[in-house]
């Protein structure tokens, strides 16, 4: 379920939040760790990025989960941004 009144936790400040400051890892090790570039992860991290298929797996598989878990959290994020833009649309009629 979306929270209606804030945006959802983005998945790179749950990354950085709730993983890697409690292991005592930095961005740059993990950055490492996976093979990318700082950039990349720390553009994921600050929400510049959105976990894309191929970063939930390299995620679930450093931290040994689902990738559903990553793919969820940016689909939320996705989701409640697109709301706030969205205009709602007629209906189609199909009596016609």
């Amino acid at each position: 379920m979306l929270p209606k009144k804030r945006p959802p936790t983005h998945p790179g400040q749950m990354l950085l939040k709730e993983f890697l400051e409690p292991m005592g890892m930095t961005q740059k090790e993990f950055s490492d760790h996976l093979g990318w570039t700082y950039a990349r992860l720390n553009e994921i991290i600050n929400g510049h990025r959105g976990v894309s298929a191929e970063s939930a797996l390299a995620f679930a598989d450093a931290f040994q989960m689902e990738p559903q878990f990553w793919l969820n959290l940016q689909q939320n994020w996705d989701l409640w941004h697109a709301m706030k833009e969205h205009k709602n649309i007629k209906p189609v009629d199909r009596a016609a």
